[in-house]
């Protein structure tokens, strides 16, 4: 018997609400867990993104806060959603406003990268649900510019993830800061052991739900993998993207995972200068920025999109046709959560791999935990003579001229002119007296290493 939101006690305000976005029947997670959370029941989700988590703890919610009619608290707020990174805490505070469009209830978001003065003034005479990444809310907190003592409800979405990028003391913080008769709902992809201890320590007796096996992968998501070396893989990307090797599927939005911030913007860097645009998105990015990447992946006027893990989890663009993992995560869960961003709302996906001789042991893990098949895909014919520079760079736009194939060096070209170098400098001339008074290498970069050991709190 199928099952449509109406059946699931929901408030007319909220179904006209549904109405208006046209959703008809609630997936699987929706209609297991709102009836429990209608009851004031504290709940465990586990379910992968795309699932319609948001709308699971979002719409009973809505229909609670509605029912306690209670004051908006000032410098505080009655429902407090904590999400990993801006992207979903942005994503979660939209669907928010459009399910209580017709409820009265104030909606507002604060994150990181933005102005802490406006998040303050906005605030300032409280809300009904905040949506916040850990660390700017924090920030408020610490400044007496907001407190948790109106609390009602406390969510935590993607709360495997909170770990992964290191906010347990953070969480650990705002549980001591919330009042304690307050309903508690944690939703996330995964359960290991840490969330277990979590929800054992916040929630009262909870209902569990499961929708998926922990650490699958999608159905509908084709996994394609290439076996290559490590300082071989940019070229690989060139040739895919260039569409000078064929793989499945037609590409119409592509999501790139690496490793490193610093990695997205080096690879950023070398596709343009292969005349492939794209835009990094990582947590050295600002808020503009990261929104400005996003936008334009969303409206395809630049359809490649590189991240780190940041990424993985709060991208929910439909449209996404591949996913490439440029380099595999260590932590296998991660992988389920990186390929969840394509395949979405029923429709098809590619995922692509790429691993080093470095990386098995990487794929080792993600083929034990995740049950992934694989199927292995064979360089291009030519791929070892470009590698080696004796191939044609790139395609040629549609009207251009194809660009001259790199040559070998002419024989003795590398000669060094009397008296001086290649470039003209004197013989003996370190590369530390060069022009310009270059640093030295052992000072350069000390800034960036410092930065990226801090704590996450408002780098998300």
């Amino acid at each position: 018997m199928t099952t449509t939101f109406d059946q699931l006690g929901l408030s007319q305000p909220v179904l006209q609400a549904l109405d208006l976005k046209g959703y008809s029947e609630p997936t699987p997670i929706q209609a297991q867990a709102i009836p429990p959370v209608l009851e004031g029941r504290d709940l465990l989700g586990i379910a992968q993104t795309g699932t319609g988590k948001t709308a699971a703890f979002m719409l009973p919610s809505i229909d609670r806060l509605r029912e306690a009619d209670n004051q908006t608290p000032f410098k505080s707020c009655r429902m407090l959603v904590l999400a990993p990174t801006r992207e979903l805490a942005g994503q979660i505070a939209e669907s928010a406003k459009d399910y209580g469009a017709l409820a009265g209830l104030k909606v507002h978001s604060i994150v990181g990268g933005t102005s802490v003065n406006k998040d303050r003034n906005k605030l300032h005479r409280g809300t009904d649900i905040l949506v916040a990444t850990p660390g700017r809310l924090l920030d408020l907190i610490d400044q007496k510019a907001f407190n948790l003592s109106g609390v009602e409800i406390l969510v935590l979405d993607e709360a495997d993830q909170m770990l992964d990028l290191g906010f347990i003391h953070a969480l650990r913080k705002i549980s001591q800061l919330v009042p304690q008769d307050r309903q508690t709902l944690f939703f996330s992809a995964t359960m290991p052991t840490a969330i277990k201890e979590l929800v054992g320590k916040y929630c009262n007796n909870p209902v569990t739900v499961s929708v998926t096996p922990a650490a699958t992968t999608a159905e509908r998501i084709d996994q394609y993998l290439f076996m290559v070396q490590q300082d071989e893989k940019q070229t690989l990307l060139e040739m895919i993207l260039s569409e000078r090797h064929p793989v499945p599927g037609k590409f119409e939005r592509v999501l790139i995972f690496a490793r490193t911030k610093h990695g997205c913007d080096r690879m950023v860097k070398k596709l343009s200068q292969c005349g492939i645009p794209s835009n990094a998105i990582h947590g050295n990015k600002s808020q503009p920025q990261r929104e400005r990447a996003l936008g334009e992946f969303k409206s395809a006027k630049t359809p490649i999109l590189i991240a780190t893990d940041v990424a993985a989890r709060g991208i929910d663009i439909p449209g996404v046709s591949h996913v490439i993992n440029y380099e595999l995560p260590n932590v296998p869960e991660q992988y389920v959560h990186r390929i969840g961003r394509t395949a979405r709302a029923g429709a098809d996906g590619i995922a692509i791999a790429m691993c080093a001789e470095d990386e098995r042991a990487y794929l080792k893990d993600i083929r034990k935990t995740t049950d992934a098949e694989f199927e292995r895909l064979d360089l291009p014919e030519n791929f070892r003579a470009v590698v080696e520079g004796v191939g044609p760079t790139k395609r040629a736009p549609p009207g251009q001229r194809a660009p001259r194939a790199n040559v070998k060096p002419r024989q003795g070209g590398g000669q060094r002119k009397p008296g001086g170098g290649r470039g003209g400098k004197p013989q003996g001339q370190s590369s530390g007296q060069r022009s310009g008074g270059q640093r030295s290498g052992g000072q350069g970069g000390g800034g960036n290493r410092r930065r990226n050991r801090r704590g996450g709190r408002n780098n998300t």
